[in-house]
């Protein structure tokens, strides 16, 4: 199902007069909300296109594959159901990501579909094995007579080539990246043709007469444009979107799909006043827009949305729509896996909790800032240029606060900074917290470990995993941080290196932040906070490294 803004019928004008009739008296009691934001929760707005419009055959088509699911199958059935993948991908072959083998990058992808659901087994093989005789090449013609989605990836050689050709016609759903033009995407049992075969990433031109639907090219659509993202979370993406479409419904996608009428009504009923000072205001207004541009999945697209047009009727609007009332009937769950475990010992000692509140607050009070991020792995969340970390206690007793001050480039290209709070509770084990943040009107919860941090705090691993309950989101990230944003020492490469392997992020999948242009940032605290307890921070020897 795809979305316009032009075709919600809350939007049109002969229904905004009836939400005026319905609502004028709620309009003079109205308030804006104060502004707590932060840059990693997503732009919900999109994801949940009720907001913006019905079905519309020419709207953008990249909503319509995770709207949709396999049907026909009793939810046990669906749920026992195992998903096999195998992936085939040119020996030898770089990817875009750090220069990282395609190997590589698809082996990890089969450990990450793990943590979404044990029953998704992904298999790779480098195309040395299409031109092979023995057992090993033996065992992958057999995999391929039970498989449900074959990924082709830089296979060009035509040995190759014609060896997927003859041996992958009983896969349903084939797709091809950076491959031979003789080779074809399949979805559904379908021959999808492209302009370029061989690669989804070219413009539809048909679709084989035995599927008469847009369904393959909308898929193709939405696979493509976060394939082309490269990085390792749009990488499995584009698999979860296609197990989703035709084979079974994939639990983190099912937020995906609007609720109709009932979701309408909730709007009309309860945030009358709320929709009209959205509608009134320019900036909301651009806001929702610009949202219902954005595919549903590019949080990246739907946070500079949101970063660019940003106002107190916005997050008004959510708060409303969203939390107060939670009209679109969502959920989401803080997601248990990856397991990071936190570092036991700082400097030779138990970690305790007193001393992790200590490590976050890190540089503070040497510096105008507790730390500076280098790099972070989400890619829509953790690259945003010059970020400043600020941890601190505060006046009360147990009172624990984290904000973040960032610059975003809007859409008219001015550079602005941005500041978000977040409330912190510890968790059970020293080293583990609770972060709760109102963000454009929307509640969200994290839990955030710190995975390590040197003796001499010249750089830290902190990971988070959180969810936005009522937008129906969840998330996981880390963030390398240091005391001047500058990337750790060599000597720390194999202590960085286990670190991240903790977190189950490889080294190439971090995004590096640009640090460079930086000028006044929106620092401080506020007055009568308090900083460290335990640890003592005055050596500055990283900034002689």
């Amino acid at each position: 199902m795809s979305l316009s803004l032009e075709a919600l019928p809350l939007l049109k004008p002969e229904n905004v007069r009836l939400l005026k009739r319905r609502t004028v008296p709620g309009l003079a009691g109205f308030s804006p909300l104060n502004d707590h934001h932060h840059h990693r929760r997503t732009a919900y707005f999109t994801t949940h296109p009720i907001f913006l419009g019905k079905t519309s055959s020419h709207a953008r088509s990249t909503v319509t594959p995770v709207l949709r699911s396999k049907e026909g199958s009793t939810a046990a059935e669906l749920t026992e159901q195992p998903v096999k993948i195998l992936a085939v991908v040119g020996e030898g072959t770089i990817s875009p990501l750090k220069c990282a083998t395609w190997e590589e990058v698809m082996l990890h992808t089969a450990k990450r579909l793990k943590w979404v659901d044990e029953g998704y087994e992904m298999l790779v093989f480098t195309d040395r094995l299409c031109k092979s005789r023995d057992q090993i090449a033996l065992d992958l013609q057999k995999e391929l007579l039970s498989a449900n989605i074959l990924v082709v990836v830089a296979v060009t050689n035509q040995e190759s080539v014609k060896w997927i050709q003859n041996n992958g016609r009983s896969i349903p759903n084939i797709i091809c990246f950076d491959s031979s033009g003789d080779l074809t995407n399949k979805l559904g049992g379908s021959h999808v043709l492209s302009e370029t075969k061989g690669t989804l990433f070219e413009n539809i031109v048909g679709i084989s007469q035995l599927k008469k639907t847009k369904e393959p090219v909308e898929v193709v659509q939405t696979v493509s444009e976060a394939w082309d993202r490269h990085n390792s979370d749009d990488i499995r993406f584009c698999l979860l979107v296609i197990i989703n479409t035709y084979i079974k419904p994939v639990p983190i996608l099912k937020n995906l799909r609007s609720k109709g009428f009932s979701t309408l009504n909730c709007m009309v009923k309860n945030c009358g006043p709320q929709i009209l000072n959205c509608l009134m205001d320019p900036n909301c207004r651009k806001a929702l827009q610009c949202l219902n541009r954005c595919s549903p999945v590019d949080q990246v697209c739907n946070y500079r949305c949101i970063a660019s047009y940003e106002s107190p009727n916005l997050e008004a609007f959510s708060l409303c729509v969203l939390q107060k009332n939670n009209c679109l009937d969502l959920d989401a769950k803080i997601l248990e896996k990856p397991y990071v475990p936190p570092m036991a010992k700082f400097r030779d000692k138990d970690l305790c909790h007193e001393a992790a509140e200590d490590l976050f607050v890190g540089w503070l009070g040497s510096l105008d800032w507790s730390w500076r991020v280098v790099a972070g792995q989400n890619p829509a969340y953790d690259q945003f240029p010059c970020q400043y970390q600020l941890f601190y206690r505060g006046k009360a007793k147990g009172s624990f606060w984290y904000e973040p001050i960032f610059q975003v480039k809007t859409l008219e290209g001015e550079m602005v900074w941005r500041r978000r709070k977040y409330r912190i509770k510890r968790g059970k084990v020293p080293g583990t917290f609770y972060f709760s943040v109102l963000d454009n009107g929307v509640v969200s919860n994290e839990f955030w470990t710190i995975v390590d941090v040197s003796d001499d705090l010249s750089w830290g691993l902190f990971h988070y995993s959180g969810a936005a309950r009522v937008a129906g989101q969840s998330y996981t990230g880390a963030v390398l941080v240091s005391p001047d944003g500058a990337y750790p020492k060599e000597s720390e490469g194999s202590r960085l290196f286990f670190a991240l392997e903790k977190c189950g992020i490889k080294d190439w999948e971090l995004f590096i932040v640009d640090n460079c242009s930086c000028q006044d940032p929106p620092l401080g605290i506020p007055e009568g906070s308090r900083l460290h307890s335990m640890i003592n921070v005055k050596d500055q020897s990283w900034a002689y490294q």
